[in-house]
């Protein structure tokens, strides 16, 4: 078993940002991605830091646009006002968010030119039909590592446990697009593990800790492990029982070290591209 190194991946695809940020800059465009966060949670306040920092060494401008205690229109106002403000390329809205606000809901106030993490249910849409659009940068990290580890994914059998319009769904959608054959998995699916055991390429996006094990898995597969749950001593493990899976599967994402890396740097290549395309729409 090897494992699939996501830090490598992340710092492959920053080196390509930072090349097309300084050219961008040199036509007179600066990539500018602003992140909205409607929460004083620490945890996201700590992701929103690393973002700003990762994306301001590879030349990509970050604004923060904190709003204290926001209701749903505070929060309507800002996308909109950011959707129209021609120096903006990319729009984040971070969660958590305030009680009775949904990420779908606010979604659409998104502009699709500059919804690079697939946020607004047209981005979607499309990505059901084909055509371009930014996926959730959580689900483009699944297949972009698979594309970066030359995993055969043409008339491959892939499972995707999990079906969140975040992570599941738009994943598996990416691979049906490379021509897999994808089966959906979720809580109320019967006999999960004899399900898994048939994947090629198995995705783990379930969000409960170690729930995959060695029986899930197919001699030789390629395991993604998408999950991030925090233990008790601060770290994180995956969904992927990790010491078991191992022992059985061909290559493995570690947590953290797999997924994560790659998830932020994506978000910093959709920016850029964003920009780029920002020369031809306006």
């Amino acid at each position: 078993m090897s494992d699939i190194d996501g830090r490598a991946v992340a710092k492959a695809l920053r080196a390509e940002v930072a090349a097309e940020a300084e050219r961008l800059r040199g036509e007179g465009v600066v990539p500018r991605l602003a992140v909205v966060v409607p929460t004083d949670d620490e945890g996201t306040a700590w992701y929103v830091r690393s973002i700003k920092k990762a994306a301001e060494k590879e030349g990509v401008d970050c604004r923060i646009e904190h709003l204290k205690e926001p209701g749903r229109d505070e929060i309507v106002a800002k996308l909109q006002e950011l959707s129209a403000d021609d120096s903006v390329h990319g729009i984040i809205c971070q969660t958590p968010l305030p009680e009775g606000v949904t990420l779908a809901e606010l979604g659409w106030y998104i502009s699709p030119y500059k919804d690079i993490d697939g946020a607004n249910p047209e981005s979607l849409g499309r990505l059901a039909q084909g055509r371009r659009t930014w996926a959730p940068a959580t689900a483009a990290a699944v297949l972009e590592l698979l594309k970066r580890e030359d995993v055969v994914l043409e008339g491959a059998r892939a499972v995707v446990v999990g079906r969140s319009t975040v992570v599941g769904k738009p994943a598996a959608l990416l691979l049906v697009n490379e021509s897999a054959t994808v089966t959906v998995c979720h809580s109320r699916t019967k006999d999960l593990a004899a399900v898994c055991r048939e994947a090629d390429v198995l995705v783990a996006a379930v969000g409960r800790a170690g729930m995959i094990g060695a029986d899930f898995v197919k001699p030789g597969a390629t395991v993604i492990d998408v999950g991030t749950n925090p233990t008790e001593d601060g770290g994180l493990v995956g969904d992927v029982d990790y010491a078991a899976v191992s022992e059985v599967a061909g290559r493995l994402t570690p947590v953290p070290g797999g997924v994560g890396p790659v998830t932020t740097a994506l978000l910093l290549r959709h920016t850029v591209e964003a920009a780029e395309l920002s020369k031809t729409h306006g």
